[in-house]
């Protein structure tokens, strides 16, 4: 169920192994075109077009062995319940993929903001010092993917894999345990799909209950007042050792070096990307290549090359003394929050798409303090600028049906105002305009680029 990245792999793993696979997605778009050609390729059929209804499946009930659904059908669906009642096995796309791959060591990252970030930079510094250590899940290649390159060998076999898990892939694979499990924070999200923060707190602290070796953000405000509720793991810090009754592990100093339990490694100047919140990034990476058996140096080493990731945080260029940087991968107030923080100030914000729910007091806070002006565009532009304006913003806000018209908005304003920085931050999910936040970075990118060679 779902035509996704995941679907898709899911239906390749399977059918490699003899299943005779169907794939069933409730829209009919374009998009799947060159997906469909490929499955059907393979003998995999696919039928677009088809709700995910149990009148849906009667034509292969049946016969029907297991249901595999992509993380964005949710694990309660009615239409699941029922099958789960008929006896048909259930599964999350991310648990065929840890029954074929658990002989390997995982490492599972997750969190509400940053796990990609983890993910890409703990890949970064593996792969830097010779361990294949490939990334996949929420991130990177689907996890079946990975399951099926590694048993066709089209790759050299993984001695790690680095998974990023959503709280939906966590959910729907409650058999997943990770000999290394990160926690990088929480805050409310994804709500509309879990209803309360308590539970999807619950479905996060599962993985890490699983996991052997747990390392948690001491920073994190909620983490940090759940700490007596978790399992005992090593807790990293940028704000020193912590106390007798709450240490850290691993931490930066007040001269901004980190240290291991007393021991000094290296200065946090060897990560050149922005903003505090990357230095708890920076922690955490380091504690699990500590775990792994790399050394201070190794993991310096490769921490000073490391550019960050697309779409989050990332910096494509100046014109007129203005840095861009290009965050589209902030789908949420928190995320965007924390950009907004690390970029120079005054800086232009660009945001918009569809709303989540969510406190927006600490994002609003950021755009009074450091932006001289906010371009709204997409679905819910005008919710969020009579959130802005009813916040008592006084600097210009203004709004556009597109990102194309937001972007040249946002250089005027820039411009008239000195401003340092101009920020696409969304904020918000691009299902409205856009397949996903990738798209949409890129499209950001294609406007920005003629400005960047001026």
């Amino acid at each position: 169920m779902g035509l996704g990245r995941s679907g898709i792999g899911a239906a390749k793993l399977l059918n490699a192994e003899g299943y005779h696979v169907i794939v069933i997605e409730s829209q009919k778009e374009d998009k799947f075109k060159s997906a469909i050609q490929e499955l059907n390729k393979l003998g995999i059929d696919v039928e677009l077009s088809t709700p995910f209804q149990t009148k849906s499946l009667a034509p292969w009930l049946s016969q029907l062995n297991k249901v595999v659904v992509s993380p964005g059908v949710p694990w309660d669906h009615p239409t699941l319940n029922v099958l789960r009642h008929q006896g048909i096995s259930i599964q999350g796309e991310m648990a065929v993929a840890w029954q074929r791959l658990k002989d390997i060591p995982w490492i599972g990252v997750t969190g509400t903001n940053g796990k990609s970030t983890v993910t890409h930079f703990l890949n970064h510094v593996l792969e830097s010092n010779g361990i294949n250590a490939p990334m996949g899940g929420n991130v990177g290649f689907s996890a079946t993917e990975l399951a099926l390159n590694v048993q066709e060998e089209k790759r050299r076999r993984p001695e790690w894999l680095i998974m990023e898990l959503s709280s939906y892939q966590i959910e729907a694979a409650p058999e997943v345990s990770p000999l290394i499990g990160i926690w990088t924070n929480l805050t409310p999200d994804h709500l509309e799909r879990h209803k309360t923060l308590d539970k999807y707190r619950e479905i996060k602290r599962s993985l890490l209950d699983r996991s052997q070796i747990r390392i948690y953000n001491a920073d994190d405000p909620d983490l940090k007042h759940q700490r007596n509720n978790l399992r005992p793991g090593l807790w990293v810090s940028t704000l020193g050792p912590g106390t007798k009754k709450y240490p850290a592990s691993c931490w930066i100093d007040q001269e901004d070096f980190l240290f291991e339990n007393g021991n000094k490694l290296f200065h946090s100047s060897a990560l050149n990307i922005p903003g505090k919140h990357n230095l708890q990034n920076l922690l955490m990476v380091t504690k699990a290549a500590r775990e792994i058996g790399l050394s201070p140096k190794e993991i310096e080493s490769a921490i000073k090359s490391f550019k960050g990731v697309p779409h989050r945080l990332e910096r494509l260029g100046e014109f007129k003394g203005i840095t861009v940087f290009n965050d589209s991968k902030a789908t949420n107030y928190d995320s965007a929050c924390m950009a907004i923080k690390a970029v120079p100030s005054p800086s232009i914000v660009l945001a918009g798409g569809e709303i989540k729910k969510g406190d927006a007091s600490a994002w609003l806070i950021q755009l009074h303090q450091k932006a001289c002006g906010i371009v709204l565009f997409g679905k819910n532009a005008n919710e969020l600028i009579d959130l802005i304006k009813a916040s008592g913003y006084s600097g210009d806000v203004r709004c556009s049906k597109s990102l194309d018209q937001a972007v040249n908005q946002a250089v005027e304003i820039g411009l008239n105002n000195n401003a340092k920085s101009l920020l696409l931050s969304p904020a918000c999910a691009s299902f409205d305009q856009y397949k996903d936040f990738e798209e949409r970075g890129d499209h950001f990118r294609k406007l920005i680029a003629p400005i960047l060679e001026r």
